[in-house]
């Protein structure tokens, strides 16, 4: 249940994009258009900030927390994909 940023660029319908970094790394670069909810927030509180319904896609800085992130949630029924590389691959992009 992962993806590159390429593949989530080509995407049609491109669900919502979330960098779960801490603020300040938010701040200082993130993707366009990415919500920045950090992983403890997420992962403690999940349901204040997604449903069953959508579809998510999570990055951090280099894709390991995102990755664990996303099994634990889909153990939960959460529609969520862990962009490979994470926000280093994102800026290392063609």
């Amino acid at each position: 249940m992962n993806l590159t940023f390429k593949d989530f660029f080509s995407l049609p319908d491109k669900g919502i994009l979330i960098d779960i970094r801490d603020s300040e790394s938010y701040l200082h670069g993130h993707v366009p258009g990415a919500q920045n909810i950090i992983s403890s927030e997420l992962l403690y509180h999940t349901s204040s900030y997604l449903n069953y319904k959508d579809v998510y896609y999570l990055y951090c800085d280099v894709g390991y927390i995102s990755a664990d992130l996303c099994k634990r949630l889909r153990m939960q029924g959460y529609h969520v994909f862990s962009i490979l590389g994470g926000y280093q691959n994102y800026l290392l992009r063609d």
